[in-house]
């Protein structure tokens, strides 16, 4: 076309300042036309990640809480590990590193018992807890995006409201699940911990008998201040890493490496920057209450009984009830035992327990048992959402719903 117009310049004289002119207009419509055309792609890329990220929610919340649980149950023995290693009276303490906690347990009280003791309520907590998660995230997520709130906030805000919706499923069912991992088997006689429920129920009953429902719902503000921060964090992070990941791909479906490096990474990251919120919550949660002068005697404590003594010798919960008010940590593994020289909280404030870490121990206090803490956060989040993904293909392909809205 632009040579036909040279052509015709020579022939028949045509300006050279009109010819310029329409070039420039030809030149400025092939632009519009490649914009618009790129402007198409992207809305139809966005269209398919949006409607891909939109499942049905009740396929969300079952793969959700399946996911949570199939995490928390392979970690469960971890998580018997640092209870045991944060609740233990004894001094000198009887465990001490990770893997003499393991074969201690292991020995002397056995799988099911021992290291897995408490996973009735924990199975049960778990899989509530993360079934009324997804449900608040999906549902607030989407409500936010449509409503013109930018992605990033709209995945930090979810996350803070899934895991507030959580809370009064799941805090109980710690309350419940770190006591009986401290005290193992019933009338244990390897681990004197104070508490000694015959089940599940019992415990239950015993604790409102004896301390009230409330005690249920023992360091529920200190487990939200550690929890909300953690869970926004972690889809903040896990939403744009599958973002990146489907970009670089061309596809929603990312695969199986990049499922698991998204969220490993997503839950690891989120654990290393919520640890002084883990680290000062179980420095309040397991500190000791000041005893009586008599009873910082020995011969005044309780010892355990050997092997050879008979079950009805051991502490029972009424005969020991001082020993129930020492709080124990609900948390996900930081801090394994209290090191030497630790400040003494003596507060059940947040915000003035990271004020004394920080004056009497830096900011390696703050930090400390930050390895644990992201290898327990990144295998778990890692199982959970590589987990939570395959079951939401599964379910699209196998649908428990037959209509076309989500529900």
């Amino acid at each position: 076309m632009v040579l036909a117009r040279v052509a015709n310049f020579f022939s028949n004289g045509e300006p050279t300042q009109e010819l310029v002119e329409e070039s420039r207009r030809d030149v400025a419509v092939t632009m519009d036309k490649v914009a618009s055309r790129a402007v198409n792609t992207a809305e139809d890329m966005a269209e398919g990640i949006e409607d891909e990220g939109r499942p049905p929610y009740l396929h969300a919340m079952l793969a959700g809480g399946l996911g949570g649980l199939t995490g928390d149950m392979l970690m469960h023995s971890l998580d018997t590990v640092k209870t045991r290693q944060q609740g233990d009276p004894h001094m000198p303490p009887k465990y001490t590193s990770m893997g003499s906690t393991y074969q201690t347990i292991w020995r002397q009280e056995g799988f099911l018992r021992g290291l897995y003791g408490g996973v009735q309520p924990a199975f049960v907590g778990s899989f509530c807890g993360t079934v009324c998660f997804f449900g608040t995230y999906e549902y607030s997520k989407r409500w936010m995006i449509d409503n013109g709130v930018a992605p990033s906030l709209a995945y930090f805000a979810a996350g803070l409201l899934g895991d507030l919706a959580a809370a009064p499923s799941y805090v109980p069912s710690e309350v419940l699940k770190t006591r009986l991992q401290l005290q193992g088997r019933y009338n244990n006689p390897y681990f004197n911990s104070g508490y000694n429920y015959r089940s599940t129920t019992d415990a239950v009953r015993n604790i409102i008998r004896q301390e009230g429902f409330g005690a249920l719902f023992h360091g529920y503000k200190a487990t939200l201040w550690r929890d909300l921060p953690f869970s926004a964090l972690q889809f903040t992070f896990y939403e744009k890493e599958r973002d990146l990941a489907k970009s670089y791909v061309g596809s929603n479906n990312i695969g199986l490496l990049l499922e698991i490096a998204t969220a490993a990474s997503a839950g690891g990251a989120a654990g290393v920057i919520t640890t002084p919120l883990d680290v000062v919550k179980t420095r309040i949660q397991t500190q000791l209450p000041e005893l009586p002068e008599a009873s910082k005697y020995p011969s005044k404590m309780a010892t355990p009984t050997t092997s050879s003594s008979k079950h009805t010798s051991a502490p029972r919960a009424t005969s020991t009830h001082t020993s129930h008010n020492r709080p124990i940590s609900t948390s996900s593994p930081s801090t394994t035992l209290k090191a030497h020289g630790a400040a003494t909280l003596d507060t059940s404030s947040v915000y003035t327990g990271l004020k004394i870490i920080y004056k009497t121990e830096g900011i390696a206090g703050w930090f400390r048992g930050v390895g644990p803490r992201f290898v327990w956060t990144s295998v778990q989040s890692g199982t959970m959402l590589v987990l939570y993904q395959t079951l939401l293909r599964h379910f699209e392909q196998h649908p428990l719903l037959r209509t076309d809205e989500g529900l």
